[in-house]
């Protein structure tokens, strides 16, 4: 089979052997799969990762030794693949598990490739009213619902999305169901409308220092501000925006050092919470009940052969999600979708 291996800062495509599934795993055909920033981290040497990259995907069962009816479903996965029998993972918590593999981006390969295996436990199977395209986005779409379990948000709860990129969008969205009034802000009025054509209430600013003068003159502090913003500077912007006791949910990932004064964290008392991967099962339901739009966030698809442009077209700045389709006809030089 075909995969992408991510070795020593770059990348390339291979024949590799078809993996072959354990008593109590599945192996998926790749259907689709999503290129997160993540991904581009791991390319410049975050978790010192070598493999098949990509945790974002939709596939068809092809063999499972032990769950046979799951041949021919269509299925996302979790991507935290726990041992099955310490504490947290007897607790259905195998995010933390301290013997974890992550599919894709450390220990376990990924689903850059016609076909990877999952432990059977960590599938889900998608419902027949969620198209690929929109199942691709389970992942991502879960850990935009991430912060909703850990917090207590309500109605009444005054909170802001900071950052208009893939994962802020999808915050939003997400979280308006629990937040009505939360607020989107961002840089990139194409981008917030993305979001305002699906109820959320966005704010636009041409800077990071424009836009946080505009919020604390229309809004004052917020009570939660979910950091998105992709930079690392993004924690600095979302303090000034936190009201005493108040909380920043950490959304970033980035391999780029970041400073912080931790006086205005003590003395302000404000709360930071780090947040990660969520629950898939929660995920498939929003997309199953049309709560979330994910289909404007796909900006190009690719074919695997053409992986390289993928991950050229995914590095631009501004750049929405960019898909690689195993079915797509295999071109070297392009095809571009989108």
């Amino acid at each position: 089979m075909q995969a992408v291996i991510f070795e020593n800062g770059a990348a390339r495509l291979t024949e590799r052997p078809r993996p072959e599934p354990g008593p109590d795993e599945a192996l998926i055909r790749v259907r689709l799969a999503g290129v997160c920033n993540t991904d581009l981290e791991l390319l410049r040497g975050y978790m010192g990762f070598a493999g098949v990259p990509g945790h974002e995907f939709v596939g068809e069962v092809a063999a499972a030794p032990g769950r046979p009816e799951l041949v021919g479903r269509r299925v996302v996965a979790d991507i935290n693949l726990g041992c099955g029998v310490c504490p947290r993972c007897r607790r259905g918590d195998p995010r933390h598990c301290p013997d974890r593999t992550t599919l894709g981006i450390a220990g376990k390969d990924g689903a850059f490739a016609e076909y990877l295996t999952v432990p059977t436990r960590a599938i889900h199977v998608v419902p027949d009213t969620v198209g690929d395209l929109e199942a691709v986005f389970a992942e991502p779409l879960a850990a935009a619902l991430e912060p909703g379990q850990q917090l207590h948000l309500t109605a009444r709860t005054k909170a802001l999305v900071l950052g208009d990129g893939k994962l802020g969008i999808l915050t939003a969205c997400a979280l308006r169901h629990l937040v009505p009034g939360l607020v989107l802000g961002g840089k990139h009025a194409a981008k917030l409308a993305i979001a305002a054509t699906q109820g959320v209430t966005t704010r636009q600013g041409g800077t990071a220092e424009a836009l946080v003068q505009d919020l604390l003159q229309e809004y004052g502090r917020f009570d939660v501000v979910i950091e998105a913003t992709g930079r690392p500077q993004g924690l600095e912007t979302a303090l000034d925006l936190t009201r005493p006791e108040g909380t920043v949910v950490l959304k970033t990932t980035t391999f780029a050092p970041t400073s912080l004064n931790m006086a205005r964290v003590v003395v302000d008392e404000i709360s930071l919470v780090g947040s990660r991967c969520g629950d898939t099962a929660l995920a498939l339901a929003y997309l199953r009940d049309g709560l979330v739009d994910v289909t404007p966030l796909a900006e190009a698809t690719y074919p695997l052969a053409a992986f390289q442009a993928a991950l050229d077209h995914a590095s631009r700045p501004g750049a929405m999600k960019v898909i690689v389709d195993m079915d797509m006809e295999k071109s070297a030089s392009g095809g571009q979708r989108g």
